[in-house]
């Protein structure tokens, strides 16, 4: 019998959600400082780090002027229900959205040119099935993002585009499902994502190749800037986050 084994991080992590989810730390409640979860905790403060970055990122938590964490005021039974908040590295994430940019902006450019009538139906399908997220804001809607992406990266027709994306499958569900996560509870992000999703279909199905390739260099750089990746340039970002 396999006997698993956790990492610290993901102990201190179940521990926390388990602290608010019972409302010893109640919504707009301050949660300690990092000094004192160590102490609490009896960890060192790198994986009290870890745990935190990613309930910030799950949309549990945020950070207000002082730089402490504070309880968001959310539905936190539900994403707590819908949110797996898997162990994912940041760095990760967004080392696999700087991948995507340079895949899917091109192959939404060649999708452009060489869609057939069938993909168009797929992705306004995925598209109407995303805008769910607009309407319920704790829905997380990534099975609905990655169908739409990965129809762009079929509707290109070229197999070694598809099986690269076939390679990293399961990293980029998980990573589109943890990116999402930071939009649950706030409406303006949900919309903003949705919009920049229609600007993509849009571009596709008028075979604007040009704006397609940017529309999903734009969307992606988002992603990237909104979980903190500094490799960012200023000329990168073509739009503005809220």
């Amino acid at each position: 019998m396999k006997i698993e084994r956790k990492k610290v991080s993901e102990l201190v992590l179940e521990e926390l959600k388990e602290m608010i989810k019972t409302g010893k730390f109640p919504p707009n409640s301050q949660l300690p400082s990092e000094n004192e979860l160590v102490k609490m905790f009896g960890v060192s403060r790198s994986p009290i780090r870890e745990a935190l970055s990613v309930l910030a990122a799950g949309g549990l938590i945020e950070s207000r002027q002082g730089g402490r964490s504070w309880v968001r005021e959310v539905n936190v039974a539900e994403m707590l229900k819908q949110v797996h908040f898997e162990m994912i590295k940041v760095e990760e994430v967004q080392n696999l959205l700087e991948l995507r940019t340079i895949v899917e902006s091109n192959a939404a450019y060649l999708a452009a040119k060489r869609h057939k009538q069938e993909d168009i139906v797929d992705l306004k399908a995925s598209l109407e099935a995303f805008s769910q997220t607009v309407k319920d804001p704790y829905i997380n809607g990534f099975e609905a993002d990655y169908a739409f992406h990965r129809i762009i990266v079929r509707s290109a027709y070229n197999p070694f585009l598809t099986q690269t994306m076939d390679n990293i499958s399961d990293l980029h569900l998980k990573a589109v499902q943890f990116s999402l996560s930071k939009n649950q509870g706030w409406e303006v992000r949900r919309k903003t994502v949705y919009a920049e999703h229609e600007k993509i279909y849009l571009a596709i199905k008028n075979r604007d190749v040009q704006t397609a390739m940017e529309a999903v260099a734009e969307h992606l750089t988002n992603a990237r800037i909104k979980l903190g990746d500094k490799r960012v340039t200023v000329e990168d970002n073509t739009s503005e986050i809220q």
